[in-house]
């Protein structure tokens, strides 16, 4: 074989084409979701309340009693503004009371009757990993509060308004309407935030395929991936939290364990095992 020929020949063998790289080392690991499928996850949640009500509920209660005796207290240390704020908040931090249910969803869907270490110990299995996600969320509440507060300062100077007085002059006054515009809109990005990083986050810690930063990555990339669908979900929330809060807080004893149990189910539904993504 002449130089040449052993030349012609190396140029006719072509170089292996490389595998595509995936957009993201987590893009495996995100189903696709439609927009039907919220309603999906509150009936699978609405199955696991009726399945274990006696747990379900009797956190719900604890955490509609603690809202209760938190405004109390707001109310008689003299700063009925901040109840309002508070209650809004509450539904940033939610999330981080919902472990209980996750871990009761969990037990069920293994065919497991739960137990009450289900209920108020689930946080405990990855401990450092839950307390990271609750410290996040807790940021963005305590952020909302003091801008809460800043904002009822600069529209009401030199006032000190009961709650009935608060919701006639946010309601009928210019100063009012102000004060609920950019609260609204203040209040709006920073549950976009909470939102982003809290929507499958802690479900996958207490389920044990990711720790705290990994956790948040998937929720965020997973609420961008299904951006409707789960546009839909963050309504539903909102729409749920805020009927439990519309009955004195008891409401809440019912809707903050649906939207736990549900909440599972649309990680379920999104997540997918780490090795099911090999």
């Amino acid at each position: 074989m002449t130089s040449q020929d052993h030349h012609s020949d190396t140029l006719d063998v072509e170089p292996p084409i490389a595998a595509p790289r995936p957009a993201h080392p987590f893009e495996g690991r995100i189903n696709t979701v439609t927009t039907t499928d919220p309603w999906l996850w509150l009936a699978a949640g609405w199955k696991d309340l009726s399945r274990a009500p006696a747990y379900s509920i009797t956190m719900g209660v604890i955490f509609a009693g603690a809202g209760l005796v938190v405004t109390a207290g707001l109310y008689y240390m003299g700063v009925p503004y901040l109840i309002w704020p508070m209650a809004a908040g509450f539904i940033l931090i939610a999330p981080i009371f919902c472990t209980g249910f996750y871990g009761i969803s969990r037990r069920l869907e293994q065919g497991e009757k739960p137990v009450w270490k289900d209920v108020f110990m689930t946080w405990r299995i990855h401990t450092g990993s839950v307390l990271s996600a609750g410290l996040a969320l807790v940021f963005f509440m305590l952020i909302w509060v003091r801008l809460a507060a800043l904002i009822y300062a600069i529209n009401f100077p030199h006032s000190s308004l009961s709650v009935r007085d608060i919701a006639v002059e946010t309601l009928f006054t210019t100063n009012g309407l102000v004060f609920l515009s950019v609260g609204v809109a203040i209040g709006g990005v920073l549950a976009v935030f909470a939102f982003l990083v809290s929507a499958v986050s802690l479900q996958a810690i207490v389920d044990g395929k990711a720790t705290f930063v990994p956790a948040v990555i998937l929720s965020i990339l997973s609420v961008f991936r299904n951006f409707l669908p789960m546009l839909i979900w963050a309504a539903i929330i909102v729409l749920f939290t805020v009927a439990g809060f519309a009955f004195s807080y008891i409401g809440l004893a019912i809707t903050l364990p649906l939207i736990g149990h549900a909440s599972w189910h649309a990680y379920r539904a999104i997540i997918r095992n780490p090795e099911e993504a090999a």
